[in-house]
């Protein structure tokens, strides 16, 4: 089982999006896949149309007190479940900090679910924090979407630097561009020179689209309502 991050420090940049996009593309190509609603905000659930709720909440949760299969909804599509976000999503670092091995807690957790899946995908809050250990603990990689701006790569900047300090060398950093629009001169130059320096970076990038907006109203990927939509080949090829 793989474990895949979607993560940045910086919001609105389009984690929740690549998300549930290309946890659909990998359940379409047969892959039994789940995606953990980190975020208390619930996007990703609310796009699945699911309702966010955990029973018991992060408390009972982190602490192995429920069974997490048990917590596990089916979405609209085969091969693809989540596990729904909660409010109390909001105080998993807390939670986290009353463990003895809190780094761990994630992977020990996502351990139980080996047998029954084959990629998980990690919608995850905008932080550095200790919940932010413990994903890179628990990731083989994260995904790092990035809005070609300047506040954009300072993100990227502080996300390498404390993946160094904080000893995630061996976790793999996939950065690519997100929400591009070629229109403005600044998006084209950085999509230009950024790979120069990163060359981890696909050459895939994800246009700024009315169709990626559109999930909000669809509740659902935009492969499912838009395959053949700029958008909707950027994540097929992004996940191929």
């Amino acid at each position: 089982m793989k474990v895949i991050a979607c993560y940045n420090v910086k919001g609105g940049v389009g984690k929740t999006a690549t998300a549930v996009n290309l946890g659909y593309q990998c359940a379409l190509g047969g892959a039994r896949t789940l995606l953990w609603d980190l975020d208390p905000q619930a996007a990703c659930s609310y796009y699945l149309r699911i309702k966010p709720r955990v029973k018991g909440g992060a408390r009972k949760l982190i602490q192995g007190k429920v069974a997490l299969e048990e917590r596990l909804k089916a979405t609209d599509y085969p091969n693809l479940d989540l596990l729904p976000a909660d409010l109390t999503y909001r105080n998993l670092d807390l939670v986290l900090h009353e463990e003895k091995k809190p780094l761990r807690r994630l992977a020990k957790l996502l351990a139980m679910l080996r047998p029954e899946y084959d990629v998980v995908f990690l919608d995850c809050p905008p932080a550095l924090s200790l919940m932010t250990e413990a994903i890179f603990s628990a990731a083989d990689a994260a995904l790092i979407p990035l809005v070609p701006t300047t506040l954009s790569l300072r993100a990227l900047a502080q996300i390498l630097q404390f993946r160094q300090a904080h000893g995630f060398t061996d976790l793999q950093l996939i950065p690519f561009f997100s929400m591009v629009d070629r229109r403005k001169k600044l998006h084209r130059e950085i999509v230009a020179t950024l790979p120069q320096r990163q060359p981890a970076m696909p050459s895939i990038e994800i246009p700024y689209s009315s169709e990626v907006e559109r999930m909000g109203i669809e509740r659902a990927p935009v492969g499912a309502y838009a395959r053949h939509s700029r958008a909707g080949l950027a994540y097929w090829m992004l996940w191929d």
